[in-house]
C-alpha cells in the first residue's frame, strides 16, 4: 500500500459533499456513528452562525465499505446539504434565479483573486467552493482515519487556547460576544496533539518526505489559517541552542527518553517517538456584519463587501478540522511506512517495528 490520499468535491449551497478516500487497508471496521460525532463536533463551538441550526450533517458510505468493514477499494462518503432544499423553495416561492449573482468581493476571502483567475463575473462561482463548509468532508475522511490509528495506537486530540488574544471560558465570551455586537469576527489559536506516534515516521532525505512539512501543509490549507508551529516554534527562535534542544538520556533499563519536548515530537522531519504538538492561528473570518470598504467588480465603483451568513468565530471548529488533516497525515505516513492491503498485515509490521526500535 503506497498511502492515503483524498479528494472531495461540492459547494456549499450545493446539493452535497463527496469525498473519495483510498489506501486504507481491507478489514477496518468502521462505525458511521463515529462518522457522525465528528461531524457533529466540526458544527459546535461558541460563536457559530446560523447555518448551524439548519444543517445536521450524516454520512451516507457509498462505496468501499461493506458490512461494516473496509474491502481495500477506495471509499465514497458523501453528505447532502439541507440549505439546498431551502434555496430551491426560496426560488420556486419567490420566482428569483438560483443564487442571484454577486460582484462586490469581500476582502480577505478568496472572492477577488478567485474571479481574476478563473475568469469569472460572479463572486458565487468562487465562494461556493472556498467556503469552509468543504471542511465537512475533510472531517469524514479524517474521522476513517483516525478509526484505523486509533488500531495503531494512535490518538488525536484538540484544543483551543486563545481567541483574539485572551484565554480563560468567561474572557473568550466576553471576546466573541463583543465582536457579534460590533458586527466583527474574531480569530484565535488552536493545538492539535498526537500520542503513540513510533519514531520513524516521515525521511529526512527529500525536502516532500519531511513529515512537518506535511503537517505543517495541510493545517496551512485550512481556512482562515496564517500560521502553524510544531512544538515550541515561535519561542524557540528567540532562544539558544542550549536552551532549545531536547536532550537525550538512558534510563536504567537501557531505554532512551527525553525530559523535555520543545521539538513538538519531530526532529529532522522525522517523528521521535515524543508527543506531536502542533499550533495554528487563525485569523478573524472576513465575512462581516459591518462589512469593509470593496469595489463592484462588474460597475468598478466603490461600495461594501457583501454579507453571507457567516460565523463570529469558528476556532471550535477549525480545531476539529485539525484534527482531522492530522489524521489524513498520519494514516498516510503509517500506511506508507507499514504497508499491508489487509488490516492485519499493517499491524503485524508496526508490531515487528516497534519491537526492533524498543531498546535503541
Amino acid at each position: 500500500m503506497s498511502g492515503i490520499r483524498f479528494i472531495s468535491s461540492g459547494e456549499s449551497h450545493g446539493k452535497i459533499l463527496t469525498c473519495i478516500l483510498e489506501g486504507l487497508p481491507a478489514g477496518l471496521k468502521v462505525s458511521s456513528e463515529f462518522v457522525n460525532e465528528e461531524l457533529k463536533r466540526r458544527q459546535g463551538g461558541y460563536g457559530r452562525g446560523g447555518r448551524m441550526k439548519i444543517e445536521s450533517d450524516k454520512i451516507i458510505f457509498g462505496s468501499g465499505i461493506r458490512f461494516g468493514e473496509t474491502l481495500g477499494s477506495p471509499i465514497t462518503l458523501l453528505v447532502k446539504n439541507r440549505d439546498w432544499e431551502n434555496w430551491q423553495e426560496k426560488m420556486s416561492a419567490e420566482g428569483q434565479p438560483f443564487g442571484e449573482k454577486v460582484t462586490n468581493a469581500r476582502p480577505g476571502h478568496a472572492d477577488l483573486t478567485g474571479v481574476l483567475k478563473y475568469a469569472r463575473d460572479d463572486v458565487r462561482d468562487i465562494l461556493e467552493r472556498s467556503s469552509a463548509r468543504e471542511t465537512t468532508m475533510r472531517v469524514a475522511a479524517g474521522a476513517l482515519c483516525k478509526i484505523f490509528l486509533n488500531e495503531c495506537g494512535i490518538k488525536i486530540s484538540s484544543e483551543v487556547l486563545s481567541v483574539g488574544g485572551v484565554s480563560g471560558e468567561d474572557e473568550i465570551k466576553n471576546k466573541i460576544d463583543s465582536a457579534k455586537s460590533n458586527g466583527d469576527t474574531v480569530g484565535g489559536i488552536f493545538e492539535v496533539k498526537i500520542f503513540g506516534v513510533p519514531t520513524g515516521l516521515g525521511s529526512h532525505i527529500q525536502w516532500d518526505k519531511k513529515i512537518d512539512a506535511k503537517i505543517s501543509a495541510a493545517f496551512m490549507s485550512i481556512q482562515a489559517v496564517k500560521a502553524v508551529e510544531i512544538g515550541d516554534g515561535w519561542e524557540n527562535a528567540k532562544k539558544f541552542g542550549s536552551e532549545v534542544h531536547d536532550e537525550i538520556f538512558i534510563d536504567e533499563n537501557k531505554k532512551i527518553f527525553r525530559k523535555t519536548n520543545r521539538a513538538g515530537g519531530i526532529e529532522g522531519g522525522m517523528t521521535n517517538g515524543e508527543p506531536i504538538i502542533i499550533r495554528a492561528a487563525m485569523k478573524p473570518i472576513p465575512t462581516l456584519m459591518k462589512p469593509l470598504q470593496t469595489v463592484d467588480i462588474k460597475t468598478l465603483e466603490k461600495t461594501s463587501a457583501s454579507k453571507e451568513r457567516s460565523d463570529t468565530c469558528a476556532i471550535w471548529a477549525a480545531a476539529v478540522v485539525g484534527e482531522a488533516m492530522a489524521a489524513i497525515i498520519m494514516a498516510d505516513a503509517v500506511a506508507e511506512k507499514f504497508g499491508g492491503d489487509a488490516l492485519c498485515d499493517t499491524l503485524q509490521s508496526l508490531k515487528s517495528y516497534r519491537e526492533r526500535i524498543k531498546n535503541l
